[in-house]
């Protein structure tokens, strides 16, 4: 009897051994179960974000799927501790199997399935694992669920033969997700640390892979009071010295540590341009330019993406090159490494500048003139109706008005809504400030909020240094060095100028100083205005019109070309919008981005040669191959001598003209070019200036044309926006780390004279040295 039981349970264990290795090789051939194709088994579906590495090498940032940030980590950029804290942990005889580990497994069902003893340990190896996370989604399916196990089973014993051990346990690393959007090592390194995996020390490395069995239970920063992430992390510790890693007496010395953590939450709205990083991935992503895509309103919108698409190599880039397998690049999936030209120091000094001028000088005397207005941020000039339309249009666009909508009510109840106080968080250069007001009040309150945008670019190979599209990229997200275009004022009268020395012009020759009426093509007649009232009625030069910024003096000169002339060269400096030809555009009507403007005035540094602004140096794959290179562009608009004599003039505007502040205010004593801009009721601020290697510019104004300075002590373009780049060249040049000499003089041929034969004009100012009497500096910090 007892040799019938035996037979009986040897035949039994037989047929469940036989069954379970029939299921294998069904499940192996495809007949039963999920098996996923053998080219996903050698080239694993994969996700993972790009990354936006600054001129330096740094990473500022990444492009993810889903919101995760997962960056391909090999095996040689892990840190040692990390592998084996990982194999002594989750596979102590890692190196020993093909996938499975037979007596891990006997001993899981034996002890865990039979026994019922929860600390007996799984039967799972690192390879099974990672075979779960590429291939195992969760299912509500019953036979799915049966066999899931033995399907993992099968996955991993292929895995373990396509792969080295190395790469499986770097592939492990890469699929983990740590919350807090860091899915792979990489990330987790940086969120919780600050550092890449090649940098963490062996605390740390265990603190990361006690997280593997439970990110949640075992987060020092989700459970800060919890002492459950130090025992995990210690547990570590114990597997290690279990498998020979670690001696008692340093696991006794290691687990005495606390928890030391650096926490950097990866968010795409912080970090080190975030603008620059958004208009990136804009412009990489775009897809050709379809007419039947854009509403009528958009028609200029279509233009500019169409010139775009076919002139700008990374406009589009992704959809306009293709992977081996044929199909296009997807910035969020195929791990690419993006090498841009941001320096993060002078990238840097450019939001500081900004935020310095803006905070505590700009925004506080416009908050006291809006006080006086009786809190409305709008011009006293705007009528109440205008006022209405602004503000209804504003609650129509926000967030309260999409939400109410969707929740069935109709648009008289959510009106209501925004005349009831409330509790709320608004904005602030201080930071997040608690308050109780209505919604209309808030959208008042935030309208009033100074905007500007900012951008540095090296004026030789285009290389863009610093972008600052707005104040704050968290609450205001609307790019003012790329998408938003403003009246240029008189920023564009060099233009104009260069225009007139092209055609013979010296910028010497004289100019009756009074206001003249022109008629038009139309048969209208234009008489333009000036603020300047000095030398009326006396002879003047050239020179002295533009250093003045003086408007009679230009009216002038654009009388003696023709709109369509002048509009052909504003396109070759590089402006894409839409440009109505008339006189009037002489004075700064044509609308630009900042950084059309940067790039216009690259042509006085370089002879006369316009740079196109250079975002990206190169482009890598996940591999490491290089897929893409970028050099500058470069347009011819003057020719050199035309070129030589608009920097002469325009050196003159900082040494005597409407830009001397940067000299007296500021003491800045190197080579300087530049221009101020101030356009109809102080709407908009312009600055553009120049360095014989940098050039940049500055907007400042309202999101709304009617939120304005009401006079020109604070809103006109030498006191709203050269500030800016005052305090910006101020730190550049402090900094000999960046390599900004002040004695590098401009490049001019030897023995060039602006005014040929005529020699100097006694206008001529000479380059100012030292502070004024009124400077706020008494001497130059270089």
């Amino acid at each position: 009897m007892t040799h019938k039981i035996k037979s009986r349970l040897w035949l039994a264990f037989a047929l469940v051994w036989f069954g379970i290795l029939g299921g294998i090789f069904a499940i192996s051939m495809g007949w039963i179960g999920y098996l996923p194709p053998i080219e996903q088994l050698q080239n694993p579906i994969d996700k993972y974000a790009s990354q936006v590495l600054a001129s330096d090498g740094e990473v500022i940032g990444s492009y993810a799927h889903g919101g995760s940030n997962r960056v391909l980590t090999n095996y040689k950029d892990l840190s040692p501790h990390l592998v084996k804290a990982l194999i002594a942990t989750e596979d102590v005889r890692f190196e020993g199997h093909s996938g499975i580990d037979f007596r891990s497994l006997a001993r899981a069902i034996f002890k865990t399935g039979i026994l019922q003893q929860k600390s007996a340990g799984g039967g799972s190896t690192i390879t099974q694992q990672l075979a779960k996370m590429l291939y195992s989604p969760p299912s509500s399916n019953f036979f799915t669920r049966m066999m899931k196990k033995p399907v993992e089973w099968v996955i991993a014993a292929k895995l373990e033969r396509y792969y080295t051990k190395e790469e499986i346990l770097a592939m492990y690393l890469n699929q983990f997700d740590f919350l807090y959007n860091a899915v792979g090592i990489r990330s987790a390194a940086f969120t919780y640390f600050g550092k890449t995996p090649a940098e963490l020390n062996i605390e740390e490395a265990a603190m990361l892979i006690g997280m593997c069995k439970n990110p949640t239970i075992y987060n020092p920063i989700l459970r800060p009071n919890s002492p459950l992430p130090l025992e995990r992390r210690n547990t570590v510790f114990q597997q290690m010295e279990k498998a020979g890693y670690l001696t008692e007496a340093e696991v006794d010395s290691l687990s005495r540590l606390p928890i030391k953590t650096s926490f950097h939450k990866m968010d795409n709205k912080q970090g080190i341009a975030p603008y620059f990083r958004e208009h990136l991935r804009k412009i990489m992503m775009a897809d050709k330019p379809d007419r039947s895509d854009y509403a009528s309103w958009q028609y200029d919108r279509f233009r500019d993406d169409s010139i775009q698409w076919e002139t700008n190599p990374l406009f589009g880039w992704c959809n306009k090159n293709r992977k081996p397998d044929g199909t296009p690049y997807n910035i969020y999936t195929d791990g690419l490494k993006i090498y841009t030209t941001i320096n993060p120091t002078v990238q840097r000094y450019a939001e500081e500048s900004m935020q310095e001028h803006l905070a505590d000088y700009l925004q506080p005397a416009f908050d006291r003139e809006r006080r006086a207005r009786g809190g409305d941020p709008f011009s006293t000039d705007i009528s109440p109706a205008q006022r209405k339309k602004i503000l209804e249009r504003a609650i129509r666009q926000s967030e309260r008005w999409r939400l109410s909508k969707e929740d069935g009510l109709s648009d008289a109840e959510i009106r209501s809504q925004f005349d009831r106080k409330t509790k709320m968080q608004v904005w602030s250069w201080r930071g997040m400030r608690d308050t109780v007001m209505t919604p209309l009040d808030s959208i008042r309150y935030m309208k009033g909020i100074l905007r500007s945008g900012f951008v540095a670019m090296n004026p030789h190979n285009g290389h863009v240094l610093a972008y600052v599209g707005d104040i704050n990229f968290s609450q205001f997200q609307y790019d003012m060095v790329s998408d938003g275009r403003r009246q240029t004022g008189s920023i564009i009268k060099p233009y104009l100028y260069s225009l007139a020395m092209t055609d013979g012009a010296s910028p010497c020759d004289q100019v009756l100083h009074v206001q003249r009426t022109y008629r038009l093509d139309n048969g209208q007649t234009w008489t333009p205005r000036n603020t300047n009232h000095r030398r009326v009625g006396e002879m003047v030069s050239i020179q002295w019109g533009l250093q003045n910024s003086d408007n009679w003096v230009t009216a002038e000169l654009m009388s003696r070309t023709s709109p369509i002339t002048f509009k052909r060269l504003l396109e070759s400096y590089g402006l894409r919008g839409p440009i109505e030809a008339t006189m009037a555009m002489s004075l700064g009507t044509p609308e630009a981005t900042v950084g059309e403007m940067v790039s216009g005035y690259t042509t006085f540094v370089n002879d006369g040669v316009r740079v196109d602004p250079l975002l990206v140096t190169q482009i890598e794959d996940m591999h490491g191959n290089i897929v893409a290179t970028f050099e500058p562009q470069k347009t011819e608009v003057l020719g050199a001598d035309a070129a030589h004599k608009m920097l002469y003039m325009l050196q003159n505007v900082i040494n005597g003209g409407t830009g001397g502040r940067l000299r007296y205010s500021f003491g800045l004593q190197m080579p300087l070019g530049g221009k101020t801009g101030t356009t109809q009721n102080n709407s908009d601020a312009w600055f553009m200036g120049f360095t014989p290697d940098l050039v940049a510019g500055c907007w400042v104004g309202g999101e709304e044309r009617s939120v304005r300075f009401n006079t020109m002590t604070f809103g006109q373009g030498a006191a709203a926006a050269l500030p800016i780049f005052g305090k910006f060249i101020w730190k550049v040049y402090k900094d000999h780390s960046l390599g900004y000499l002040v004695n590098i003089p401009f490049q001019l041929p030897e023995g060039f004279s602006p005014c040929g034969d005529a020699g100097y004009s006694d206008e001529a100012v000479e380059v100012y040295e030292g502070s004024s009497p009124d400077s706020t500096s008494s001497a130059s910090p270089f």
